[in-house]
């Protein structure tokens, strides 16, 4: 393995390499985007990074169209990609996650560093982590209780993890600070913009948000609602655009870029999030960098990182009404608005990459020269 210690060279710091394991976009999702993230900034900042991707494009393309038969066609690259990479690497860093995506994915990571004699950081991020941890095979907890450390993005998950006797270190989501900054606030009279960027997937209830700005409708007749992601509730959704007659105030709007975004949050008044299931959602940090004021469900970890009345406002999972009344504080309440947004501003700072950073390369240091033992 490479040097476990960080050391001094020519007066630059050096840190153990890194292998990486996880997703990138597209399409967009929380842990795609962290792992995009966390990778360019590690290279940016001079670590020795290999990625091992765990979505790459199929090859042939029309293998992606069959379910099973696609599933193998990744299997055997991805591993002899993990047998070198990790080959490479004095610490494995795998981003995790529930379901199929623990046993395609991360669990032949782990089993893999574990053949090479390399440490590794089991980075879990599933929101559904209770429910599948519930039900998994035993060898699930003895593989997850296998890593050099546990880390998780939040408490909540954090207390899901002690509720299986497991310990985990927290180290949150990044912000890129960079890419994300607050315009001026705006006075929109009777036309307000929200915006709702979650993937069009069931866990997520993008029909709450769109019961809820019809209501909202009823009080600023001109407001707009862009939701901003793509999944296979588009069908669902657009029927209910229709049946709620909001064809000319709402716009589906697909999959955005990540470059894009930041102008999708730059033209907001409001951000609505109706999520069933959630952790540490990505669009809630990147609304607070942004200085739009967060309307969330108060689900999994959400409460954790959103203090009700303070940085945004907190709703029950599923109540339309609720999440309406609460929107419409406030865009009635320019304070309100202004005292959001400026707790918003200040928590973000604390997921910015400086702060975020120095905690995984901690991390990365301990684990590598053996102080971290599962």
């Amino acid at each position: 393995m490479a040097s476990a210690s960080m050391a001094l060279s020519g007066g630059r710091e050096q840190w153990p390499a890194v292998c990486v394991v996880g997703p990138l976009p597209p399409p967009s999702g929380g842990m795609a985007n962290q792992c995009e993230q966390l990778v360019r900034l590690l290279r940016a900042d001079g670590v020795s990074v290999e990625l091992v991707c765990t979505n790459p494009p199929y090859r042939p393309r029309w293998i992606g169209s069959l379910p099973v038969l696609r599933a193998g066609f990744r299997l055997l690259p991805y591993l002899l990609h993990l047998w070198r990479a990790i080959g490479k690497a004095a610490v494995v860093h795998v981003l995790a996650n529930s379901g199929w995506a623990w046993h395609l994915f991360a669990a032949p990571a782990i089993v893999v560093a574990r053949w090479r004699d390399t440490p590794v950081i089991i980075n879990y991020r599933g929101g559904n982590a209770d429910s599948f941890l519930a039900r998994a095979p035993r060898h699930v907890r003895r593989l997850l209780a296998a890593g050099s450390l546990r880390v998780t993005p939040s408490v909540f998950l954090q207390r899901v993890f002690a509720k299986y006797g497991l310990t985990a270190e927290v180290v949150p989501n990044i912000i890129d600070l960079s890419r994300f900054a607050p315009v001026p606030q705006r006075s929109f009279g009777d036309a307000p913009h929200l915006v709702v960027t979650r993937n069009l997937e069931e866990i997520y209830d993008i029909p709450t948000a769109l019961r809820a700005f019809a209501r909202i409708r009823a009080v600023f007749p001109q407001a707009q609602l862009t939701v901003a992601g793509s999944g296979p509730e588009l069908e669902r959704l657009q029927a209910l655009v229709g049946e709620l007659g909001l064809r000319d105030s709402v716009r589906l709007a697909g999959r955005i870029a990540n470059a894009a975004m930041p102008a999708v949050y730059a033209a907001a008044d409001c951000m609505l999030n109706p999520s069933t299931v959630d952790n540490m959602p990505n669009s809630i940090l990147e609304a607070f960098a942004s200085g739009v004021p967060v309307v969330s469900t108060d689900a999994g970890g959400i409460p954790d990182l959103v203090q009700d009345g303070v940085s945004g406002l907190l709703v029950a999972v599923g109540d339309e009404q609720a999440m309406a009344l609460a929107a419409l504080r406030v865009l009635q309440s320019t304070e309100l608005a202004a005292a959001l947004r400026q707790a918003g501003l200040e928590q973000a700072a604390d997921y910015a990459w400086p702060q975020v950073r120095a905690r995984w390369l901690a991390a990365y240091s301990r684990v590598a020269s053996g102080r971290e033992v599962a």
